[in-house]
């Protein structure tokens, strides 16, 4: 468990703006960096999978390869897998709209081919 110093956090902030800070005891007035009553939330500062970009967004770009990744994608949206990780749920959402766009352009193309 890691303790700073408020006035340590203080003074952090305060030398990024160019300030200085004049504190020469903090009074003992301690903070908790990591959140003790919900320890889901240290699980996000783990790197997300594929490189950091995570399962989703990953996806998009391998699903310009082969569109059936899309599809899989869209199933773990649907399956709500980005209740694991919130993180992924933009990558994963962004999925889906590729697959519907991507059932939409071939059922036309289809329709024009075929009609």
């Amino acid at each position: 468990m890691t303790l700073r110093c408020i006035c340590d956090i203080a003074t952090a902030a305060q030398m990024e703006n160019g300030q200085s800070n004049g504190c020469k005891n903090c009074g003992g007035n301690y903070i908790l960096i990591k959140d003790e009553e919900d320890p889901r939330l240290a699980m996000f500062n783990k790197p997300l999978p594929c490189c950091g970009c995570g399962i989703g967004w990953c996806s998009v770009l391998l699903g310009f390869v082969c569109p059936l990744i899309w599809y899989c994608a869209a199933i773990l949206y649907l399956c709500r897998y980005y209740n694991k990780d919130p993180r992924e749920r933009s990558g994963l959402a962004a999925n889906a709209i590729a697959a519907l766009v991507c059932t939409i352009v071939t059922l036309i193309t289809l329709a024009a081919i075929y009609l």
